[in-house]
């Protein structure tokens, strides 16, 4: 196992500006006095005392603080107490919205109205009390003012002196929920271009009104000659660079040159790249969120960093034909784990393609976890797999495979040596041993990068993903005259023998990592067979989070008024705001009529 020293689990804190959303609760009651109002005021903050109790012991913010939620003073019965509940919502730092009732209410009083909130209303299925009527009114009032909210209403009939939540109702509020924070905590933070367009590729031509408009974000760029400034000023802290340097040796293996000799660069050059993406690394990560470390050296400004919840390097062609390439940056960033321990991941798009960079966002905050960021490079038919190796693709790769590959960007997490229930995973960084560190380390080998493309020099990771990990690839794309769509797929990880694996990697760039994709088949559309999903997809780039989060993504989407182009999710577990049943009876065409309708979240 690779020396890891004493590598542990960090402090679970925000790196970012600003207070973390909350979840605000508003329990909405029946207002006539003298027997109604009293004889309900138990039942309604019960069930808000209810759901926040399932929230906060089960959501975390992507940085493993606990989701909090605040929940109103008092009841809501009217237009009063809706302003006495938004005012400590406002100064709470509340930025998701979820309304309780068990009984009818007068909607258009006791209904949110803050913009730019995402809304649920959760109405009990009871008989004693018109709960349904009044959720059926409320979120047809959300729809009337433009507001559009999430009805939440349970299957079954309870008892009035039920307290339980149903698990389906269970399942809508956290889905919900976790959609809510991952929207509101985009909102007021940063995507960082470091560096430009990379070789031409669109999604790396950053727009800021989609930024802007879509996501509530804002837009920064540095060139990358800020990398140059800050080694030669020795702007970054030289103690952890020293730190740093130790680590890497001991930990970042050299793996294969596949180099022609002619083109292989001399030990003593290669230790020189070696020390300059290091220093690329710790600089990336302070021009993303800043170091007060940085402050004491005398570089105030520095310090600030320009708290960024996302970035992406530009790299080729420009830097890359004479600097080495940002893999190894790429790739300690996009960890859950470096020379200071084990952290939360952060999120850096290759090639500054920032549509994948949101992408990766999305799949980050809505699950904690470390992401992937590959090439969606070949489709390999059972029949070419055959032909070129010799083997018989079976079991969930018997329909083909897709051929996930970067130059070294993804996470090492997607090595699959962590372990959840035994099987391969990637796990919340909380979650992850020092011994799963170590592993993920030693299936990890650095290769010098291949001077055809990068003459700069540089490192790139290079390991092959475990098998049997459930992962969702997701990318947004732009369109003229349509906007931004986001596409999914949903599948397993995948792993050929090593000798069939190493002669299909040989075809291509053996230097890179790889993760072979089995997405999940529906027999029809975009979904009908392995090489439509391959068809179908908008990029050359792709993002993937562990876990089946399709639903999940959906649901966010609908909150950004992103709609879906492709995914493979069942029906059931669509989960939009009540409004779009107004906009036709096919789920997917009425979520493009809603978002073109009701229009971007933030604009």
């Amino acid at each position: 196992m690779a020396y890891i020293g004493n590598m542990k689990v960090g402090p679970l804190v925000s790196r970012l500006r600003g207070g973390m959303p909350k979840i605000g609760i508003r329990p909405a009651i029946d207002g006539r006095r003298k027997g109604v109002r009293e004889s309900l005021e138990a039942q309604t903050m019960g069930m808000a005392k209810a759901a926040s109790e399932l929230i906060g012991a089960n959501l975390r913010h992507s940085n493993g603080l606990p989701v909090e939620c605040v929940i109103a003073d008092t009841c809501i019965g009217g237009a009063a107490e809706a302003a006495m509940c938004a005012a400590k919502f406002e100064a709470e730092g509340v930025g998701v919205s979820l309304t309780v009732t068990p009984c009818w209410c007068y909607g258009a009083e006791t209904m949110d109205m803050t913009p730019m909130v995402p809304k649920a209303v959760w109405g009990f299925n009871g008989t004693e009390r018109p709960g349904a009527v009044y959720l059926a009114a409320v979120l047809a009032g959300h729809t009337q003012k433009g507001l559009p909210a999430f009805g939440i209403y349970g299957r079954d009939v309870q008892d009035a002196d039920d307290t339980s939540i149903p698990e389906d109702v269970q399942e809508k509020i956290l889905r919900f929920a976790r959609a809510g924070i991952a929207a509101a905590t985009m909102r007021g933070k940063t995507y960082l271009s470091m560096g430009s367009c990379s070789m031409g590729i669109a999604g790396s031509l950053v727009e800021p009104a989609f930024f802007e408009d879509f996501l509530g974000m804002r837009c920064v760029s540095v060139d990358m000659t800020e990398f140059i400034r800050r080694v030669n000023e020795n702007i970054y802290d030289p103690e952890e660079y020293k730190r740093a340097m130790a680590w890497t040796k001991k930990n970042c293996k050299e793996g294969e040159d596949f180099n022609t000799p002619d083109q292989r660069k001399s030990a003593a050059e290669k230790d020189a790249v070696w020390e300059y993406v290091v220093k690329m690394t710790i600089i990336a990560r302070d021009l993303m969120v800043g170091n007060p470390r940085l402050a004491e050296l005398g570089f105030g400004e520095e310090a600030l960093g320009h708290n960024a919840i996302a970035s992406g390097f530009q790299g080729q062609r420009q830097w890359t034909d004479h600097m080495p390439n940002g893999d190894f940056m790429e790739t300690i960033l996009n960890s859950s784990f470096d020379w200071n321990g084990i952290r939360e991941a952060f999120v850096c798009a290759t090639e500054n393609d920032a549509l994948n960079g949101v992408a990766m966002l999305f799949g980050h905050l809505l699950t904690g976890r470390a992401q992937g960021f590959s090439d969606v490079r070949t489709f390999w038919s059972p029949e070419a797999v055959k032909r070129a190796a010799g083997h018989e693709l079976s079991g969930l790769g018997a329909n083909g495979l897709i051929h996930l590959i970067n130059s070294g960007s993804t996470s090492m997490d997607a090595t699959g040596q962590q372990e959840c229930c035994g099987k391969p995973a990637m796990k919340h960084f909380w979650d992850i041993t020092p011994e799963e560190v170590g592993r993920c380390l030693d299936a990890t080998e650095w290769c010098a990068a291949i001077s055809e493309y990068f003459r700069g020099g540089g490192f790139s990771s290079r390991f092959l993903s475990k098998a049997g990990m459930p992962i969702t690839m997701s990318r947004v794309n732009l369109v003229k005259g349509l906007g931004p769509v986001l596409q999914i797929a949903e599948g397993y990880t995948f792993e050929l023998p090593r000798e069939i694996h190493d002669k299909l990697d040989l075809r291509t760039n053996p230097s890179w990592p790889t993760t072979w994709f089995a997405p999940n088949l529906t027999g029809k559309g975009a979904f009908k067979d392995v090489y439509s999903v391959m068809a179908n997809w908008g990029a050359n780039h792709g993002a993937f989070s562990y876990g089946h989060i399709g639903a999940d993504l959906i649901t966010l989407a609908s909150m950004l008024r992103i709609p879906v182009c492709m995914h493979n999710v069942g029906e059931d577990d669509i989960f939009r705001p009540s409004a779009w049943a107004s906009f036709g009876m096919e789920k997917e065409g009425s979520d493009y009529r809603a978002c073109k309708n009701f229009g971007p979240a933030y604009k």
